[in-house]
């Protein structure tokens, strides 16, 4: 019975709406009638709204479809009886908001929007007697609690809502209807009210005298109403600014554009509802013994594996159960949770099987998580398994971190039980590389030869090959011979090959330049690192020490000077920097300081026994020597000698001739004085220094004259670099790229392959199998740039500039703690 009767009232409803949306039509028609003759009376109900000309011109421009909406989208007007003002205002505004869509032949949704926006979305905050006020009343509660607007207001049968307040009891407010169960039934209901509305002018019939009697009053109340809709047209924009903002919506006119923040999450946590229900899951993953369901979407969204897996025509595509090949249960589990929640949890004794199940399914992101897990575990108990598990994996960051950790705590790695049990390959690999950071090459030889003792009957016939990767010519003499007589090495032929080969390295000594290989050539770490101390700059002079170490192949500043020196001399006693002499300006100094590269403190030694500048400075055999310079007033050929047991100067023989910026080194337990200035010219002319008979000699001579040349020894041969021409008379100085090599043994000099640029007070130094020249002048720029030379090869390599371009800097080389 209750269907039947629900049944009967739908289509009574229905009826009403399609003879309500007659009435509208009909309506229409009338009012383009009456409005060529406003000045009769209408014969339609729906044409007794004031007889507004202006209003009538617009609504018979209206469609049906146009009446439609309206009616769905306006609540229903509010008609005072005694007055044709209200009806006049609406046509006021509905004619503003018509020509503000000028360009729009039709009325669209949008501009019924923006009426119904502004006419009934606010509260009016004008005087009560104000035309706008009262069209604005019945919204002043908006915002307030249901419990408290119940109170003091009632609906009529219409969804009409009166407010009791006894100065506005003549008005009626539009507000929005019953709650309808059903959209379409609240459409149904606001097409009733608009054909309601529109019949119940029959009962305020007016005619055109009234009309124009009510014109004035209704142009003031038309200003009136437009100030109060402008006011509060604005707050309206400035609250939906606001609300926009912090609901991701963006407007744009009348257009609107909402995104949800939080969408996704919303989404997924469903997700994981249905999934912890196992609600709409449509596969099983199969790991062990343990299935897992998921739906294929979410695995998709997330791993690519799965993605390609169900997207292609392959047989797991359309299978409802999926086994997982070499995949840990528990990880799979962990990453399906994952998929849907985005939360994972990293533990010590499951980090590897999670990483090596998101490395199956292809989740970079969890890859790149569970890597960085890693590399903040490493240890040196750990670190070659954690190397070899990122190399089994394809994780080559991973990899590359534990590697670099295990070289740099090589001496620490060897100590535990990885190591040990590591196979004959991967020792091999750990053996060759020049990253090792050991002391000295002893370090990596004692290393193998703990290895190989740990499974001796196993492992003897991989020690000729693994032998080959120790650098046995840098091997102490003594230590080979032991090796020699060494049952171990006595009956394998590859390792006494490998034995008589240094021992010819240390016997024959100025054949050391034809016999260079990968196994003569030392370990980064065994060479110490290079320092660049001061020199001239662009600001007239630096005070910065700069290091360059081989394994980071970097330049860092590591300390200052205690105050600005120019050409001093720089040598290395027990690690420590002794800077020696220079001069501030035109003040020459003798003054000597050395500096600690550790402690990075300073401390002042004796001074010498005279002032220099533009000396040259090195150690022989123990002492170490001042030579030559300017003292301020004239050239030097003294020559000073610093005892460290005695920690004082003495004098030893002098130069036969006075040189100044000259480049010194030593060579065969003898000093050798190379170029300079003596006053007149440039020398090319070499001196060479004997401690035993304290006594000079002159040597070849090199090709070219040179001043501030850059001298070092190398290889056994002694190279002057670069360095520059000029007489004393003549500013012009021709600046040298030439790069010459003498031979002690020939007592002969040998040009060998030229600097790239020019290089005048260039800084010489070798470092491992290198030379390296550090800055200069060119005759334009202090140079920050650095170069190498390739005995071998005869060739000049641009390395790392240091920080700052700077010529005359003492370069040296310390060895690192």
């Amino acid at each position: 019975m209750g269907k039947a009767e629900s049944t009967m009232e739908q289509d009574t409803h229905s009826s009403k709406v399609e003879q309500d949306a007659d009435t509208a039509l009909e309506s229409r028609h009338c009012l383009k009638g009456c409005s060529q003759a406003h000045n009769q009376q209408p014969k339609h109900s729906s044409c007794a709204l004031g007889m507004d000309p202006e209003l009538l011109k617009l609504l018979q421009e209206l469609k049906l479809s146009d009446l439609i909406i309206l009616s769905a989208w306006i609540p229903t007007f509010a008609l005072n009886s005694s007055s044709a003002s209200p009806a006049r205002d609406r046509g006021v505004l509905i004619r503003r908001e018509r020509e503000r869509a000028a360009g729009k032949k039709e009325f669209d949704v949008k501009q019924i929007l923006r009426l119904r926006w502004r006419w009934f979305s606010h509260p009016s905050q004008g005087s009560a007697g104000s035309g706008g006020c009262h069209q604005q009343e019945g919204y002043e509660h908006r915002g307030t609690p249901v419990q408290n607007r119940l109170k003091s207001h009632s609906r009529d049968r219409n969804g009409l809502k009166k407010n009791s307040s006894p100065v506005h009891h003549n008005i009626l407010a539009p507000v929005p209807g019953p709650t309808p169960l059903h959209p379409r039934s609240m459409h149904s209901w606001q097409q009733h009210s608009l054909v309601e509305q529109l019949r119940s002018g029959e009962n305020s019939p007016k005619n055109c005298a009234q009309h124009n009697s009510h014109k004035e009053e209704s142009a003031k109340a038309a200003q009136e109403l437009q100030m109060v809709t402008e006011q509060n047209a604005d707050e309206s924009a400035e609250r939906l600014s606001s609300t926009s903002s912090s609901l991701g919506m963006s407007t744009n006119g009348s257009d609107e554009y909402f995104q949800s923040t939080n969408h996704a999450e919303q989404t997924f946590r469903k997700m994981e509802n249905y999934l912890q229900q196992k609600q709409l899951c449509d596969v099983l993953l199969i790991a062990g013994d343990q299935k897992i369901p998921a739906h294929r979407l979410v695995l998709s969204a997330v791993s690519d594996y799965f993605a390609a897996m169900f997207t292609s025509d392959v047989r797991e595509a359309k299978q409802e159960e999926i086994k997982m090949e070499g995949v840990e249960p528990e990880a799979l589990k962990a990453l399906v949770h994952y998929a849907y929640t985005g939360i994972l949890e990293l533990k010590e004794d499951t980090i590897e099987s999670l990483l090596a199940a998101a490395c199956l399914l292809q989740l970079s992101q969890v890859i790149e998580v569970c890597c960085n897990f890693l590399m903040k575990q490493l240890h040196p108990s750990n670190c070659l398994g954690i190397r070899s598990f990122g190399d089994a994996q394809g994780c080559t960051e991973l990899l590359k971190v534990a590697h670099t950790y295990t070289m740099e705590h090589f001496i620490e790695v060897i100590k535990n039980q990885e190591f040990l049990l590591l196979p004959a390959n991967e020792i091999a690999k750990l053996l060759s590389s020049d990253d090792i950071n050991v002391p000295d090459e002893e370090a990596i030889f004692q290393a193998l030869m703990m290895w190989v003792r740990h499974d001796l009957q196993n492992r003897q016939r991989d020690l000729g090959m693994l032998l080959s990767f120790i650098r046995l010519p840098l091997l102490p003499p003594q230590l080979l011979a032991d090796l020699e007589n060494s049952p171990m090495f006595a009956d394998d032929l590859e390792c006494q090959k490998l034995l008589m080969e240094a021992m010819k390295y240390h016997l024959l000594p100025e054949r050391r330049s034809m016999m260079q290989s990968p196994r003569t050539k030392p370990r980064k770490s065994t060479v110490g690192a290079l320092y660049a101390v001061g020199g001239m700059d662009a600001t007239k002079g630096t005070t910065t020490i700069e290091k360059y170490d081989l394994r980071t192949n970097s330049w860092i500043q590591i300390g200052t000077m205690n105050g600005r020196r120019l050409q001093f001399g720089v040598a290395v006693i027990d690690n420590k920097l002794y800077i020696v002499g220079g001069r501030d300006g035109l003040k020459t100094s003798n003054i000597v300081e050395c500096f600690n590269p550790v402690t990075k403190a300073w401390t002042v030694m004796p001074p010498m026994s005279t002032h220099r500048h533009g000396l040259g400075v090195a150690m022989l055999e123990g002492p170490m020597y001042a030579v030559g310079g300017h003292d301020g007033w004239s050239y030097l050929n003294t020559v000073e000698r610093w005892d460290p047991q005695a920690r004082q100067w003495n004098y030893v023989a002098s130069m036969s001739t006075p040189r100044s910026t000259v480049g010194v080194a030593a060579l065969n337990s003898k000093l050798y004085a190379v170029g300079g200035r003596d006053g007149s010219s440039c020398l090319k002319s070499m001196e060479c220094f004997d401690p035993h008979t304290n006594k000079w000699s002159l040597c070849a001579s090199m090709s070219k004259r040179r001043g501030g040349v850059g001298v070092a020894t190398y290889n056994g041969f002694l190279y002057a670099v670069g360095g520059h021409d000029a007489p004393a008379s003549n500013h012009c100085s021709r600046l040298s790229d030439c790069v010459e090599r003498y031979d002690p043994k020939t007592d002969a000099w040998t040009t060998v392959a030229p600097l790239s640029v020019p290089r005048d007070a260039v800084g010489i130094c070798p470092l491992g199998d290198r030379l390296y020249a550090v800055g200069g002048y060119d005759g334009h720029s202090y140079l920050d740039t650095v170069e190498s030379y390739d005995a071998q090869n005869n060739e000049w390599t641009e390395e790392v500039p240091v920080n700052i371009g700077r010529a005359g800097a003492c370069v040296v080389v310390v060895k690192l703690p």
